[in-house]
Order: C-alpha cells, then structure tokens, then sequence
C-alpha cells in the first residue's frame, strides 16, 4: 500500500523559513513525478511546486519561484520542499503528492494519484 507522509509544518513568522518533508512508502518512487501542493482556508487547493523523477528537473507556481526549492532523495523515497522568505499568504496545508504514471515534472493535480494527510503551515505577520 502506497503511503505519503508530511512532516515539518508549524508557525513561523513572516520572512523566516520552513522545510517540510515527505516520505515515501510502499513502492519505488524513483521513476515517479512528485509534487506539492497546498491548500488555504476557504480556497481551492493549488500547486505549489514539482519534480521530475530524476531529480534535474523542477517546475513552480509563479509565487513561490525564488523562495522555494522542492528536491528529492531517491535513495530515501523523500521529497522536500524548502520555503524561504515566507509570506503570510503561504499560510495553508501543504500537501506531498506521487505521479505513478508519470516521470515529468507535472503542475497539475491530475497527474497525480497518490496523496499524502497534509501539513498545516502558519506564517504570521
């Protein structure tokens, strides 16, 4: 059974920064798109940020490019997202997603088939 775990979300204030984590279980992940994603009170989840499955590839939403990096560790099924220079508005829950069937680096939700519970992000102002 497919199994994505966030971990490292909490409060911090603005312009401080965060890394969350996720980790993979159950498969290989190492041929598989990952992505991040997030989702704020009251609005519809987004994409935040993707990897390819080699790892030399990104793609990110146009307000994060800059601040956040995503990367990924094949040899440890993880994913990263590192956030800098956080804003109140990245306030959300941030979610970990796996692509089983595909390897790019997709920006959209329906490439991906596997999810993870999500970890809640506070930035205060």
């Amino acid at each position: 059974q497919v199994q994505l775990v966030e971990s490292g979300g909490g409060l911090v204030q603005s312009g401080g920064s965060l890394r969350v984590s996720c980790a993979a279980s159950g498969r290989t992940f190492s041929s598989w798109a990952m992505g991040w994603f997030r989702q704020a009170p009251g609005k519809e989840r987004e994409f935040v940020a993707a990897i390819n499955w080699r790892g030399d590839t990104t793609n990110y939403a146009a307000f994060v490019k800059g601040r956040f990096t995503i990367s990924r560790d094949n040899a440890k099924n993880a994913v990263y997202l590192q956030m800098n220079s956080l804003k109140p508005e990245d306030t959300a829950v941030y979610y970990c997603a796996a692509a089983s069937k595909e390897s790019r680096a997709s920006m959209t939700n329906y490439a991906y088939d596997y999810w993870g519970q999500g970890t809640q992000v506070t930035v205060s102002s």
